[in-house]
């Protein structure tokens, strides 16, 4: 017997997930040549508006758990984009730095990502104004949805 509300179709969560997923992939291609995974790219965004940060700072804005960034911090260390330090006051806390390579990379990321996420996205029957209702909307659900679990 299949209840209603547990088919997959009519899950809000699964199709979430999945515009999700085809987004990221869609980045892909756009990220490659850099050398640099979505989630990496995120964090240099971040980085991008505001260099040195605390390893918590980056978690608490990517929605994060420490223990799912410190390795990603790690392996963006030894590719050079990245250097950590300890903090001055607290010796327990971590600051991230972009080096030359990660600042440069904003250039590289400028010249493909935008562009090619444009084109990406224009297949979708969408304007801008859609786009920024949508943002909006997922951001009220995000906002819920933080507040639930804080």
């Amino acid at each position: 017997m299949a209840y209603e509300q547990l088919k997959l179709e009519n899950q809000l969560c699964f199709r979430l997930y999945t515009v999700s997923r085809l987004v990221i992939q869609a980045y892909r291609p756009y990220l490659e040549p850099l050398g640099i995974t979505y989630p990496q790219y995120l964090v240099l965004m971040l980085l991008w508006e505001e260099d040195k940060q605390l390893v918590n700072n980056i978690a608490h804005r990517l929605f994060l758990e420490t223990n799912t960034v410190t390795p990603l911090i790690q392996r963006m260390e030894k590719q050079g984009l990245v250097k950590r330090q300890r903090g001055k006051e607290d010796k327990r806390q971590q600051i991230v730095t972009l080096t030359d390579s990660g600042r440069q990379m904003e250039e590289k990321a400028y010249a493909l990502i935008p562009e090619g996420m444009r084109r990406e996205m224009s297949a979708c029957p969408f304007n801008v104004d859609d786009y920024t209702r949508l943002a909006h909307d997922l951001d009220t659900i995000i906002t819920t949805m933080r507040k639930r679990k804080d």
